[in-house]
């Protein structure tokens, strides 16, 4: 789907969507606990979804009523059960183990560019342990065997998600268990939202050094209620459209306080709209294609450094951030690990092409605003991964677009 977004400010209020992240935990904790419980969730998303029926596949029984999952827990695995992930890298890391722990002969199906995208080292610490994987076909994953209790060693520096993974999977192993950490921790904040999931739902996992301690049989209890927080991922958008000339957009529903480290948008952005500035995106990868749109337009130098990960998102998030804002007319170098982009107070407008990435397609839209023409998005529906009602959001705060198929 096409969309032609023409320059207009942005004014008004929007409530925040509900943070996938936090709904991704607490739907799997849910599925694992002792009883039912109801996780309110006001907004779904494709990645939201995909858990959810992720979950049913492995037996839970999940529905969703006026904003609110009710969840019965996992009683016993179907036969070889047949696993969606869609595009949800969440989903396949944090879930991966969890079968493997339940000892489930599964299929686990992936899409998009979700095949691409590194298993390593999480794969061979679970065959270290007892679980049998192979690749069938690239999109597919076959799984057999079942984990033994013990120590599992994972570097720290890839993917916080192999380690929320582990952490939700070894306390249903048999015996205690650990998790040893080798390397710098990436997305710290991330591994916080995990861990308070799970001490929500009874499960303790004290980091002592550089291991987690587990006990094991199942200790998951439900809390009976959770609610997921607004999310501030997403709420960057209207964060940074709120930066630039005409704007004024207010987001509702945010937590200060969250474990969120994506909260650093606001004070990032205002740092870049003072001037430029330099981001270390070791704990912010996904801030950095609509902060990037801000820099853009906003004279100055910014620099985004340790931002490596990026290229194995959805997108090569470096390549594709730096390609739209040179779309439009801006000044944008692309490094190994990072971007610099030199502002200016005006983007021309152009074509972009958001490569299936949803962070992509929402930055095109916040650009859009400052441009002297239209910007003509393809591949505009990829917003549906996070963010299905984006664009309604953006049409209401006094975004003009155009929609072709």
């Amino acid at each position: 789907m096409t969309a032609t977004i023409y320059p207009s400010p942005l004014a008004g209020t929007v409530p925040a969507i509900a943070s996938k992240s936090q709904a991704h935990r607490m739907l799997i904790c849910a599925a694992l606990a002792d009883r039912p419980t109801t996780v309110a969730c006001p907004t779904l998303s494709a990645d939201i979804t995909a858990t959810a029926d992720c979950l049913r596949a492995l037996g839970a029984e999940i529905s969703y009523e006026d904003g609110v999952f009710s969840v019965g827990p996992i009683a016993a695995v179907p036969p070889r059960p047949a696993l969606d992930c869609g595009e949800s890298g969440s989903t396949l890391r944090f879930l991966l183990p969890v079968v493997c722990a339940l000892g489930a002969k599964a299929s686990i199906r992936m899409h998009g560019r979700l095949p691409q995208r590194p298993l390593s080292p999480l794969w061979e610490e679970l065959e270290r342990h007892g679980a049998v994987l192979a690749r069938p076909s690239p999109d597919m994953i076959a799984v057999e065997g079942s984990l033994a209790p013990g120590e599992y060693t994972i570097a720290a520096n890839i993917s916080s998600q192999f380690i929320s993974g582990l952490l939700f999977a070894l306390p249903l192993l048999p015996g205690p268990s650990a998790i040893r950490l080798t390397g710098r921790l990436e997305s710290a904040s991330y591994l916080t939202m995990t861990v308070r999931a799970l001490d929500l739902f009874g499960v303790p996992c004290p980091l002592r050094g550089d291991s987690f301690s587990l006990g094991g049989g199942r200790p998951f209890a439900s809390p009976g209620a959770a609610k997921v927080e607004g999310d501030w991922s997403n709420a960057a958008f209207w964060v940074a459209a709120d930066k630039l000339p005409g704007c004024a957009v207010a987001v509702t529903g945010l937590d200060p306080d969250s474990p969120q480290g994506d909260r650093a948008v606001t004070e990032l952005a205002e740092r870049i709209a003072a001037g430029g500035a330099t981001v270390d995106c070791q704990n912010v990868p996904d801030l950095v294609p609509v902060l990037s749109v801000l820099a853009a337009a906003t004279p100055g130098v910014t620099r985004f450094i340790n931002a490596g990960r990026l290229r194995i998102k959805e997108s090569d998030r470096l390549s594709t951030t730096a390609g739209l804002i040179r779309a439009l007319g801006g000044d944008a170098r692309e490094l190994p690990e990072g971007l610099v982009i030199t502002g200016r107070s005006r983007l021309s407008g152009g074509t972009v092409d958001s490569a299936g990435d949803h962070r992509i397609a929402m930055s095109a839209a916040v650009a859009a605003i400052v441009c002297s023409g239209p910007v003509v998005l393809t591949g505009a529906q990829a917003v549906n991964k996070s963010y299905p009602g984006f664009w309604a959001d953006y049409a209401a705060l006094g975004g003009r677009v155009a929609w072709e198929e």
